[in-house]
């Protein structure tokens, strides 16, 4: 395996992690978002006495799970740290060669 496909599969292993972390934080925003809409719900039905057995639309998507979210979070940086050191040993052992044959 030659030291340019070691420090590809880094780099696309670190973008593929900032795709995650960028996927996992509008999952927690969206999650954050709807407990506050579920809270003004309340609100509002305590308001004007609503009763708590009132039809309410279905929601379009599944709600965010906020501790999913936030897992999936610390996988992605995780896996952001293992792929940028594997482009820094990448990078330490192309320096050792270009040392060497000097």
């Amino acid at each position: 395996m030659s030291i340019g496909s070691v420090f590809n599969n880094g780099v696309e292993g670190f973008n593929r992690a900032s795709q995650g972390i960028e996927k996992a934080s509008a999952e927690i925003n969206r999650a954050s978002i709807e407990q506050q809409d579920d809270a003004q719900l309340a609100q509002q039905r305590q308001l004007v006495a609503a009763t708590p057995d009132e039809a309410v639309t279905a929601p379009v998507a599944q709600p965010a799970r906020i501790d999913e979210s936030l897992v999936n979070l610390k996988v992605e940086e995780f896996n952001a740290k293992a792929n940028a050191q594997t482009i820094q040993t990448a990078d330490d052992v192309l320096g050792t060669l270009v040392d060497i044959k000097v």
